[in-house]
């Protein structure tokens, strides 16, 4: 995927998947507003995620996957309705809440029994995925409670040198942050409504 990117994003991407190996933690633009991230299986570098966004360690953070077939592997059941979603909204501005797969680490869902995954529509967090070979946290890059960063800028301005790399891939094009839907019941549940609005879930499914 990242041999497919403009050589100096390419650069950038391949210095970002050596940290991310390493146990560093990334910023990265993504197709709603730009990321913050670091290889889901390392603790400590998902204690660091916690520590520099001064996020709760009982707030859950979501994943970051390349392809849709990656669902099965962090989540313990996928329903239909699910799987319906996904193909509809993903790769996009949709974040699923599913029953966690026991290879999730109890730091990424706050001890919880579900896990928030998404794919993004957006070259550099999907070779970033490809490139390390494993889910990355996908939480935005803004401290607690501040506006979501939209650009390289927004992200220094809140972090400064607490992260190891801000991979500058421009204005992110969606601006908002994605929508999230438990589909844990039987009805799907809208926690947060973002980049895709309720008008068109309500294409897909019921929901409430």
């Amino acid at each position: 995927m990242w041999d497919k990117l403009p050589p100096d994003i390419q650069k950038q991407v391949e210095k970002g998947i050596t940290i991310l190996k390493q146990g560093g933690i990334v910023a990265f633009p993504t197709d709603t507003v730009y990321g913050l991230g670091a290889w889901a299986g390392n603790q400590q570098a998902v204690e660091r995620v916690y520590q520099v966004k001064e996020r709760p360690q009982n707030i859950a953070l979501p994943l970051l996957l390349a392809r849709t077939s990656q669902i099965s592997e962090v989540a313990e059941l996928v329903p239909q309705i699910a799987w319906l979603l996904a193909d509809k909204f993903l790769p996009g501005g949709l974040t699923l809440v599913l029953p966690r797969a026991n290879s999730v680490p109890d730091i990424v869902t706050a001890g919880g029994v579900t896990v928030a995954v998404r794919i993004p529509a957006h070259p550099v967090p999907v070779a970033l995925v490809e490139g390390l070979g494993a889910p990355i946290i996908g939480t935005s890059a803004n401290l607690s409670g501040k506006p979501s960063a939209l650009t390289a800028d927004d992200v220094y301005s809140q972090f400064g040198d607490k992260i190891d790399l801000v991979i500058d891939g421009g204005r992110c094009p969606g601006g908002r942050e994605s929508t999230i839907v438990d589909v844990t019941g039987e009805t799907p549940v809208v926690l947060r409504e973002g980049a895709i609005a309720l008008t068109e879930l309500e294409q897909v499914c019921k929901i409430i």
